[in-house]
């Protein structure tokens, strides 16, 4: 219940903003199929589920914040 009430953003918004559209324009058209997507993308939005959600493709972050002096070299190119 946490999920659904919370961590809602521009995209997951317009995940059911989509979702809701397919689910109607399948009511409407009478396809089977459009509301099999309207639910299956309403599902994952009200969850928060899909590719890219819950930091599934989040950068690891260091918490090492030392950093180390790098040392250059000047290259001379001769004809």
């Amino acid at each position: 219940m946490k999920t659904i009430l919370h961590g809602w953003n521009v995209m997951r918004i317009l995940r059911v903003v989509l979702a809701i559209g397919i689910l109607v324009q399948g009511v409407v058209a009478s396809e089977v199929v459009a509301i099999i997507l309207g639910v299956v993308f309403g599902g994952m939005a009200f969850a928060n589920i899909g590719c890219c959600s819950a930091r599934g493709c989040a950068v690891k972050h260091s918490t090492n914040n030392r950093s180390k002096a790098i040392e250059y070299e000047e290259m001379v190119a001769s004809k």
